[in-house]
This record gives C-alpha cells, sequence and structure tokens, in this order.
C-alpha cells in the first residue's frame, strides 16, 4: 500500500527485452537464492507473463512475475488481471441483476450495537495475531502461505463451534474459494433472510522483496485479518440469525494485484449477487507518534453513499474520530467490488501518510514499536460489527 513516483522508470525497464535477473547482493545463506538458471520455487515461474493495470484509464500491459515483485518493492499499486479481464462487464451490458443506487439508513439500532461491542476484547485478536506472524511468510505462492491459511480457516471454524449458539450454526458456512496458487480465500457466511450481502472483508497473505524472506505481517494485514474475526466472534455470539446475508472474507493474494478480491468480485458479478454494502479493513494497528487517532475514511475509488454512512457509524460508535484520506489506484481489496460495480468502502489506521512504515518486510511485527496498539485495532473491529448490525439485522 504505497505509491511512488518511479513508475514511469520501473514501465521503461519492464519493455526492455528479456535480460538476466540482477539479484542483490548479501543474502542470508539460509535461504535459497533463484539465479539466472533457476525460474522457479514451488512451481513459481518468475518470468511468467501476466497482465497488470496501473491506472483507471491506462492499458494494460504484460510483465513478468519478477517485474511484479518489483513494483511491488517499490510502492506501486496495480491491478493483475490476467485471469479477470472481465471484471465489471454487467456496466455495460445492461444484464446486472445487482442493487442500483443503494441508499442507507441513520444509524438506529443504538441498544444491540452498544451491546454487541461490549462483548469484544484485544485479548482474542492478540494471541491470534502473534499465531498468525509466527509463519516466516504468509506469501499467496509460498508453503507458509497455505500453512497460514489453513490454520485461519480452522480458527473461523473453532470459533464458530465454540461461540455460535445451536439455533444459528445451521445458518453458518464456511467454506474456501479455490485459487490455482494454492493459498485460497475464507468465505464465512451468516445466512440471512434476504439474497442482499453484506460484506466484511481483509486479506490474509503477507509479502516482503521476494517471496521467501521473512514477512511476518503483522500490520499489512494481519491486523485487519484479526480485527474482522474478533467482530465475527461477538456478532455470531450474539445468536442473532440477520435479516440480510452477512459474510466474512478473508482475501488470498492482494499482494499480488488483488488477485483474490477480484476472483471472488467477477464471481458474484457473474452470479448476479447483491451486495449491498462491502466494507474492507486494510491495516487498523498502527497509530504514529505525535499524530491524532483516527479512522482513515478512503475517498477514493469507493461509494460515496457507504462512505458518508461508514462516518456517521464512526460518530455514533466509536471513541475516535475520522479523517478523510485517500491511497490511491489498487491500493487494496476493496477496489475490485468497486472495478465490479458494486457499493464498496476502505477503513484504515489513520491518514495514508502517518500509516505504517514497516509494511513488506521483517520489521512488520507487532512489537516493533509502542505506536502499534490493539486497543485502537478494536474500533475497527467496533465499526466492523456496527456495520453489519445497522445495515443487516432486523430493527429493534
Amino acid at each position: 500500500m504505497r505509491t511512488a513516483v518511479v513508475l514511469s522508470t520501473l514501465l521503461s525497464a519492464s519493455l526492455v527485452a528479456a535480460s538476466p535477473v540482477q539479484w542483490p547482493l548479501g543474502l542470508l545463506s539460509k535461504y535459497q537464492v533463484w539465479d539466472n538458471t533457476q525460474t522457479a520455487m514451488d512451481g513459481y515461474d518468475i518470468h511468467e507473463k501476466r497482465l497488470v493495470q496501473f491506472g483507471e484509464n491506462e492499458s494494460p500491459i504484460w510483465v513478468s512475475e519478477w517485474e511484479k515483485i518489483k513494483f511491488k518493492e517499490s510502492g506501486i499499486n496495480f491491478m493483475d488481471i490476467t485471469d479477470t479481464q472481465d471484471l465489471g462487464f454487467s456496466l455495460f451490458s445492461g444484464d446486472s441483476k445487482r442493487l442500483s443506487a443503494v441508499t442507507y439508513p441513520s444509524p438506529n439500532s443504538t441498544v444491540l450495537v452498544k451491546k454487541v461491542i461490549k462483548s469484544l476484547s484485544t485479548e482474542g485478536p492478540l494471541e491470534n495475531l502473534q499465531k498468525f506472524t509466527s509463519f516466516t511468510n504468509r506469501h499467496y505462492r509460498s508453503e507458509t502461505g497455505k500453512q497460514s491459511q489453513k490454520w485461519l480457516l480452522s480458527k473461523v471454524d473453532s470459533l464458530t463451534k465454540e461461540y455460535a449458539p445451536d439455533s444459528l450454526l445451521p445458518f453458518v458456512s464456511i467454506t474456501e474459494f479455490p485459487h490455482k496458487w494454492g493459498q485460497n480465500s475464507i468465505v464465512a457466511q451468516i445466512k440471512g433472510n434476504s439474497d442482499e450481502l453484506i460484506i466484511i472483508g481483509a486479506h490474509q497473505d503477507s509479502t516482503s522483496f521476494l517471496p521467501f524472506l521473512p514477512a511476518p505481517g503483522a500490520d499489512d494485514d494481519g491486523s485487519g485479518t484479526v480485527t474482522i474475526l474478533e467482530a465475527y466472534r461477538a456478532l455470531i455470539s450474539s445468536g442473532i440469525r440477520p435479516q440480510k446475508t452477512v459474510e466474512f472474507h478473508w482475501y488470498a493474494a492482494e499482494e499480488g494485484g488483488l488477485l483474490g478480491s477480484r476472483e471472488l468480485a467477477q464471481d458474484y458479478e457473474r452470479r448476479g449477487a447483491l451486495v449491498y454494502a462491502m466494507q474492507h479493513f486494510d491495516m487498523t494497528a498502527w497509530v504514529k507518534k505525535g499524530t491524532q487517532e483516527v479512522v482513515g475514511i478512503l475517498t477514493d475509488y469507493t461509494d460515496s453513499s457507504l462512505r458518508k454512512f461508514v462516518t456517521e457509524l464512526v460518530d455514533e460508535y466509536l471513541s475516535i474520530p475520522w479523517a478523510d484520506t485517500q491511497c490511491g489506484y489498487a491500493c487494496s481489496d476493496h477496489a475490485s467490488w468497486t472495478q465490479a460495480g458494486y457499493p464498496a468502502m476502505m477503513a484504515i489506521e489513520s491518514l495514508f501518510g502517518d500509516s505504517n512504515p514497516n509494511i513488506h518486510g521483517s520489521r512488520d511485527r507487532l512489537d516493533i514499536s509502542p505506536e502499534f496498539s490493539f486497543t485502537h485495532m478494536l474500533e475497527f473491529s467496533k465499526l466492523a460489527v456496527a456495520l453489519v448490525i445497522e445495515l443487516g439485522f432486523p430493527k429493534e
């Protein structure tokens, strides 16, 4: 989630005829270093060509997986559209069965929201994030990325069995959305009386300069992952079946160009799913020293009506204010749903310029600084709970 001014230089380099990959010196010997004769790690072909897009109005270009790694290292956002080139087709085909002109009410479920919010805790997120960051990395093509996804799947399942009352369990399902790279996305659904969907999302993968280097990903996006996991636990604990269907998504391969969320959004669009609201959480833990603690509300590539509703939720239920900010094209998975024509929003830990500087490397740890705050994360769990109850639960 970084934007750099070196895009034109790197793009120019990407168009040069294939040349030997130049690796940095000084890599620790315990890591297997790719060289010019070795093009794959666990089936990862760094010379495979992918179609990527760097801006809403820019033509996509073909680049290698190695060049994608370099763009990510330089903080350049992109979408890998190779397998999802028709995402957003229904906006132009006239075949869309989705909701049009979605409007949102003012918050009016105060008693229930505050009751569920009281059940939120920092204990679960701390324990879960300690485990989630114990994997060497969660790169979507790495073996530990697959292992971390399986652990997360088992955790969602165990929390459901522990906290959902018997009356709610028949309406809860936990599934994997399969991807060819091996790390699958996870969908936990609480089936309502309506097919209209409320989606709460975060991405589960992490990245470093090279896919096999340490990348604990505590903030990006381990924080969002455990933030919405805690909200899910509190909501199922209430035992109330929602009116609208509620889904919690943990996306694979965000760092590879929003790959996982693009495949899900494409599937939902093709099925004509009725997404009433999609709220994404990417990085929820960092409070930069000397700055005001806020909820960053993205104003670019988000839905204006949903954005306004979310600010009202912050005013009503959170103990900190909100502030408008921007993160640019393809900065996280909400952009996939926006492109599909669904109302989507993202909340972030701060103003974008004040966000965690340690991401995408070995320093993205939960113990790196007092600026990493679980009480700050809890405010985002409150926001997820409030949005689901206000939009999806039966009215008081």
